[in-house]
């Protein structure tokens, strides 16, 4: 977690040195001279005070515990560094930092209870008393190194002689350096001190940085942490955001690694997922107004209904101002741990409104048993030398236990002593203050989150100690040259380095304690923020991340909205099964088109960027987001242009039967005798064959019925075409016979040769489609060709030359009786049939023109529409071109049935 700001405040010679120094022997030993040996000027000074102190540091700073093992700890715990005061005139004097943080003051008593448990134990470190020294680092770079150097170096407190040229002898070591630090409060706080502690492998374990350069073992090898990266909550964030499928999502950032870092892990997490950013806005510290204003307005344009924020809460604060004065409350916020747990905001009344429903990732909480009655039973008067506690007990009851140990010493001397006539307006305390009966930051311990991390770096840095100084198959710390165990009072930074690499541990928890590397294993708590009443939020866990197990209780959940429906946050919605996505020209890929699937495609899943072809028997259903399996599609009876074809068919065939019984009734008739009433018989019964043949070809196609209607329809028609050919022959020759010498021609073509000839020129056909059908008859076959969700089964021609003789056989008849007709309709008959046979070829050979373009362009079935269309239209043709004038006469103008009005001219 990175809290750092710009180092402001005075820069100390130890920061300087620390920001030029590269690790090297020489400026190592001078860092650690100034550190160890700053008892140099002290000890110049013990000529003339006979006292010594460490150079520069404030000497109410601190909090003391000595031990067997000492270790020390960093924390922040003002806001304000400390400044300094250049009217001395021996040495130079710095201020005390001020602005007491409540929130790092639990941190510090928490390492406190973790030493008082460890010393309590008898199985942890038994005979060993562990000691802390503890420091304020103000929040400051300059002063967390000023601070470490001096307890890796150790310092003295009193001077043993008053010898100025005794060196180093003129004063006692009472402190030793310290082998082990807890701290580095922000991240760059801990890249400085570990790069100034890698040289001494003095192991540095932090609860409070996440950055993830830190994990680098190369640069950092002495850096341990109890909080976990920050690529994990990074890493979480996605998570969530795949998980509720929000895709359009917009971000705000520290402009800082914390900020950068964290949305470059997100991209990665995201990268392929779908999941594109709308926008990233970055917050500087130092232009936090104007930019949190942009970043308002931003959010405010952008459609992007989720809000990633990656920064401090005091940037977030005012981003929720900014928003809130251009009225923007319906946003759905992601926190990070950063933020989202953070009192100041959950108490403001702006956050009510504009950020409701945040949803947050949170360093994970652990109770911590006891440690409530620990701080509750806190008074400055048990710990008269603790400095942090007095400040915290002026800011809370107003009153000073420094002003009531005063009086007390006033009461027993004549002269008040100089401190209470300096002491202030604070007046004295009671020393019955308590802090049970108060609702304090400082005392909640429902949800311990930094505090738990530090409890936990004390007890990993405890359970190290007892591996270095405990024998595995002893009870007792080693005696010196008994063993290869260490002695209390000669650890080396490097061995307990060592085990704190190897440590593993259970904790009070039963939880399972190890480093990898610098890290632990990711933990976290996803929290909530909920209203309660008007404008008071609380937090709400609602889930927790192990590892990369997300277990997350969406039941529990309350978005912005009030409700539990989950927001959507998307740039376009999401495509249908059915469509596929078509991403827009210069647009993020969240932003698309959906495009229905092409015929004959399918897509069966959400936000498909490709349609799939169905196989050549399948085809899309409706919602083009299934293969079926085509139906077959023939020209049944039962549809209707088959009933139609059927009625058209079974009326002609009706028909022609009622002409061949009028004829037949009328037979002794001059017109039913005229030109060989034999022949008209045989033209009647051809056409009801025309007309019955159409119905071969209506209903599913089979073998059989695929043989037998090109062969009926082939016969069927050569007949009648032979019929009127003969027919038109024996008016031509009866014509010719009325001339001089040309009787013997009609003698010659007589009824014999007649029929003759219509047998030979239909058993003609009959050859063609006896030798067509033997070699290469049609078949019934799927028409896959045509796209459609039906496919045609048809009787698919094996040999189009023999379907083309037996068609052009036909046409060949046609054209040769219409070219007979046509020479004989102007005779001078009353009565000319050869008229009638004209118009009637006429019509034939329209039909069969016409048939064959619209029976190679038509789809599917109505082919076998058409040429049924083609046999009825033609039928009929010559139907009502030949007999219905003929049936006129018969019936309705009998007078006219006579041979003189007949051979008329």
């Amino acid at each position: 977690m990175h809290k750092e700001s710009a180092a402001a405040g005075p820069m100390s010679l130890f920061y300087w040195i620390s920001i030029l120094w590269a690790p090297s022997a020489p400026s190592l030993l001078f860092l650690v001279l100034l550190g160890r040996h700053s008892g140099l000027q002290a000890g110049l000074q013990c000529v003339q005070t006979m006292t010594c102190s460490r150079w520069g540091s404030p000497s109410n700073q601190g909090l003391f515990q000595n031990g067997d093992v000492v270790i020390g700890g960093l924390f922040s715990l003002h806001y304000q560094p400390p400044e300094l005061d250049h009217k001395f005139t021996e040495r130079p004097y710095y201020k005390a930092c001020t602005g007491l943080e409540h929130t790092p003051l639990q941190y510090i008593y928490a390492m406190m209870f973790a030493v008082e448990e460890i010393n309590n134990s008898t199985v942890l470190l038994p005979g060993v008393k562990l000691g802390y020294h503890i420091f304020d680092s103000c929040g400051r770079p300059p002063w967390a190194i000023q601070a470490a150097l001096s307890l890796i170096g150790g310092h003295s407190t009193r001077c043993k002689s008053t010898d100025p040229l005794g060196s180093f002898a003129g004063f006692t070591e009472e402190r030793r350096g310290i082998p082990l630090i807890i701290g580095g409060a922000s991240s760059v706080t801990s890249q400085i001190l570990s790069r100034i502690l890698e040289p001494l492998s003095v192991p540095l374990i932090s609860y409070l940085s996440s950055c993830p350069c830190l994990s680098d073992r190369k640069q950092f090898p002495n850096f341990f942490r109890t909080i976990p990266s920050d690529i994990y909550q990074a890493r979480v964030m996605a998570q969530l955001v795949i998980h509720f499928n929000w895709t359009w999502i917009g971000a705000v950032v520290a402009n800082n690694n914390y900020g950068h870092v964290a949305v470059k892990i997100f991209q990665e997490e995201t990268q392929g997922k779908g999941v594109c950013l709308a926008f990233v806005e970055t917050l500087q510290r130092e232009n936090i107004v104007s930019d949190a204003r942009r970043a308002a307005l931003k959010i405010q344009a952008s459609s992007a209904e989720v809000i990633l924020i990656f920064s401090w809460y005091t940037d977030v604060r005012e981003l929720f101002l900014q928003l809130d004065n251009i009225n923007v409350t319906d946003r759905q916020f992601l926190a990070s741990e950063a933020w989202s747990t953070s009192g100041n905001l959950l108490q403001n009344v702006v956050s009510s409104k504009v950020a409701n429903g945040v949803l947050g990732v949170a360093i994970r909480s652990s109770p911590i048993p006891g440690f409530e009655d620990y701080l509750t039973s806190l008074n400055p008067s048990h710990q008269p030398d603790n400095e942090f506690l007095k400040e915290f007990w002026k800011n809370k009851f107003g009153c000073s236990p420094e002003v009531t140990s005063l009086l007390s010493r006033a009461s027993s001397d004549s002269t008040p002593p100089k401190e209470l006539i300096q002491s202030g307006s604070h007046s004295p305390c009671s020393g019955a203050e308590s802090l049970k009966e108060m609702q304090l930051a400082f005392t909640d311990t429902s949800q311990l989150r930094v505090t738990y991390n530090v409890y936990l770096a004390v007890y990993a840095a405890a359970h190290a100690l007892h591996s270095l100084l405990y024998c595995p198959n002893t009870d007792r710390p080693a005696k010196n040259g008994s063993s290869p165990c260490s002695s209390p009072n000669h650890i080396k930074p490097k061995e307990l380095l060592q085990h704190i690499n190897n440590l593993k541990f259970t904790t009070t928890k039963g939880e399972v304690f190890y480093f990898q590397g610098a890290d632990i294993q990711a933990k976290y708590d996803l929290v909530n923020w909920q209203n309660i009443s008007e404008g008071l939020l609380k937090l709400v866990l609602v889930g927790h991340v192990n590892g990369f197990d997300l277990n997350l209780n969406e039941s529990a959940i309350q978005w912005n909205t009030g409700s539990n429906q989950v927001p959507v946050s998307v740039c376009s919605e999401s495509c249908p099964p059915g469509t596929r996505k078509a991403n827009r020209k210069g647009e993020p890929l969240c932003c698309f088109d959906c495009i229905p699937c092409a015929k004959g495609e399918i897509s069966n899943k959400s936000d498909s960027l490709h349609c799939e072809r169905c196989p050549s028997e399948f085809w899309p259903n409706v919602d083009k987001t299934a293969c079926i399996l085509r139906q077959l599609d023939f020209l049944a009876f039962n549809e209707t242009l088959g009933i139609t074809l059927t009625t058209a068919a079974v009326s002609g065939y009706v028909v022609t039967t009622i002409v061949f019984v009028v004829f037949l009734y009328y037979r002794q008739t001059p017109m039913v005798r005229a030109n060989n009433s034999e022949l008209s018989f045989l033209l009647l019964l051809s056409l009801k064959l025309c007309f019955l043949c159409s119905l071969v070809f209506i209903g599913r196609p089979s073998v059989w019925s695929c043989r037998f209607q090109q062969a009926a329809f082939g016969i069927s028609f050569v007949l009648c075409v032979s019929c009127l050919q003969v027919k038109t022959i024996v008016v031509l020759a009866a014509f010719r016979s009325a001339r001089p010498g040309a009787g013997a021609l009609i003698r010659w073509f007589g009824p014999a040769q007649q029929r003759a000839s219509v047998f030979i020129l239909t058993f003609i056909q009959v050859i063609i489609c006896a030798i067509w059908l033997s070699l290469s008859p049609p078949v019934p076959e799927h028409d896959l060709s045509f796209q459609g969700s039906k496919v045609t089964v048809k009787c698919a021609m094996a040999s189009v030359v023999g379907f083309s003789v037996l068609l052009g056989y036909i046409v060949l008849l046609a054209c040769t009786c219409l070219l007979l007709a046509f020479l004989a309709r102007n005779l001078p008959d009353n009565f000319n049939e050869a008229k009638l046979i004209t118009f009637s070829m006429f019509i034939f050979c329209a039909v069969w023109v016409a048939f064959i373009p619209a029976y190679i362009s038509s789809p599917g079935k109505y082919v076998v529409a058409v040429e049924i269309f083609a046999i009825l239209f033609s039928s009929y043709g010559l139907l009502v071109c030949i007999f219905v004038p003929k049936c006129f006469i018969i019936l309705l103008r009998p007078e006219r049935n006579t041979k003189k009005h007949l051979m008329a001219k």
